[in-house]
This record gives structure tokens, sequence and C-alpha cells, in this order.
């Protein structure tokens, strides 16, 4: 599933279709939309796309009166097609250029030429086109985004003192009141604060939650900064890989030695989640 950077990536290669209009659009397959087909394909045409923003790991399509809420969950892809070539953001699949395909849900037509296509293999992401209002509502259940001039310090102590008893990794997990963070990087936040993701937020000293937080904030921007984490289920909006693999500290390196320590990584199970961390780095 692309988590917080694969989205934001995905999120700023598509902003070539910002202020373009959308002529039409065509639904295939598409069992998670609202509304409904027919009231949908009418609704959208003809509305202008003003931005398009992030919200946790949720794309939110900011149209005239509506928005347009795009969530690509485990295998939902977005591929626009321009004149001049293809750029793909999320899962990646075989024959992936060739367009419309089998996995095709949702077609949308805009006044520059482009093309966008929402693609999901296991039908799991969702397409819904509200008002605004119903927007706040829909959005309302997120956390503070990590990235957001919200997200300081201070209310980074005031939520670990609300929620002394929860463990590290499950209460960054759960999407709130923290949003957008995925297992690669709550197991790489913890690594680089030096803090095993198994230990209650409440038995963090003063350091360790600073350290914590600040860690969480690099390894997201790192991770952008690299255009995303890539094994065999993200790739950019450009069509490529992202290259921040080879900068990860502990996850996916079960049994490679640690490159602060050299001790042997290993891999348990934390809030139902394959958990990567260092036996000897991380206390």
């Amino acid at each position: 599933m692309p988590e917080l950077p694969e989205v934001e990536t995905i999120r700023r290669d598509l902003l070539t279709v910002r202020r373009k209009t959308v002529k039409s659009a065509e639904v295939l397959d598409m069992p998670r939309l609202v509304p409904g087909r027919a009231f949908f394909m009418r609704r959208i045409k003809g509305l202008k796309l003003k931005d398009i923003e992030r919200v946790g790991k949720l794309l939110v399509f900011d149209f005239d009166k509506w928005q347009m809420l795009v969530h690509l969950k485990m295998t939902g892809q977005l591929v626009l097609r321009t004149k001049k070539e293809i750029i793909s953001g999320g899962h990646p699949m075989k024959g992936m250029t060739e367009l419309p395909n089998k996995f095709t849900r949702v077609i949308f037509n805009f006044s520059g030429g482009e093309i966008l296509y929402f693609n999901d293999m296991r039908k799991f992401g969702y397409i819904k086109l509200v008002t605004p209002e119903e927007a706040v509502k829909l959005k309302k259940p997120y956390g503070v985004d990590p990235l957001s001039v919200v997200f300081t310090e201070k209310f980074w102590n005031e939520v670990v003192e609300k929620s002394s008893r929860s463990i590290v990794k499950h209460f960054l997990l759960r999407q709130t009141p923290v949003s957008g963070l995925g297992n690669i990087y709550v197991d790489e936040a913890c690594f680089r604060a030096r803090i095993l993701p198994t230990r209650s937020l409440g038995s963090l000293n003063k350091k360790e939650r600073r350290d914590l937080y600040r860690a969480i904030k690099e390894v997201l921007r790192l991770s952008i900064k690299n255009r995303g984490t890539s094994f065999n289920t993200y790739m950019g909006a450009d069509g490529k890989k992202g290259s921040n693999y080879e900068f990860l500290g502990v996850y996916g390196r079960k049994g490679k030695p640690c490159k602060r320590c050299k001790t042997p990584i290993k891999k348990t199970r934390v809030a139902g989640r394959g958990t990567h961390f260092c036996p000897r780095c991380q206390k």
C-alpha cells in the first residue's frame, strides 16, 4: 500500500491537470463509488480542478463546489496520459501502459487532452464525490499530518501524555491523532530514534519523546525527497520506482547487519504487522 511519502509524490506529479476541466467521466466497474454511477458521471462533468491536496494517505481533488476523495488502498493506481507521456502512481502492474485495461475502473477526460485512469486490481480503493461540508466530516477522523504546521512538539507531547499506555507502534499506525504513518516509516522512525517499537509511550523519557518526534518528520521528508520507497508495490507518478529503499535502516532487512552496529536486524510482529528492529541499537 502506498504510504504518506508515496501518496505525496503522486499528488505532486498529478498537479499537471490543475486548472483543467473534466470534459467527461466513464465509470466501468467501480464498486466503491459515491455517489452512484449515473449521478457521478453527470455531476463530475464540467467541473474545474482547483487543486489536489492530501490528508494522510487520502488524495483530495478540489473542484468547484465539490471535492473528490480518492484512496488507493492496497492495489489502486492513478495513470495520467498526456499528449507527450504516460505517468503512473500507485500499485504497478504488468501492461500498465495499455489503457484502458481490465483493471480500469474510472476514466476522466480533461480539457487539455489529458486522460486520468483509476485502476484497481482488487477493488479495495474508493472514490467519493462530495460537497465541501461532507468532505470535512469524512476527513475529520484523520489525525494531524506529521508534516503539517499543526504537528508541533507541544502537540506531540500532549497526545503522548493522553495515550501513555499505548504501544508505540500501535499508536503510530492507528491514524489518529497522527495520520499518514504506515508500517515502513514507523519502523524507520523508531530505529532512527533508537526506540523499540514494542515500548509503551509512557515509558519514554523527555529526550526519547523528542527524538521520536523528530525522527518521524525526518524519515518522511527523506522518503519524499527520494520519491518514496519501492519494493514490488509502489511506483511514482512518472512511472519510476522510488529510490528510498537504499536509505532504509531496518525495514525489509531481517538478518542483515545493522548499519550502525552490525548486529543482525530482527523481525517480530507488533500490532499485527511485521516489525523490524535492531536489538542492540534500540532500547
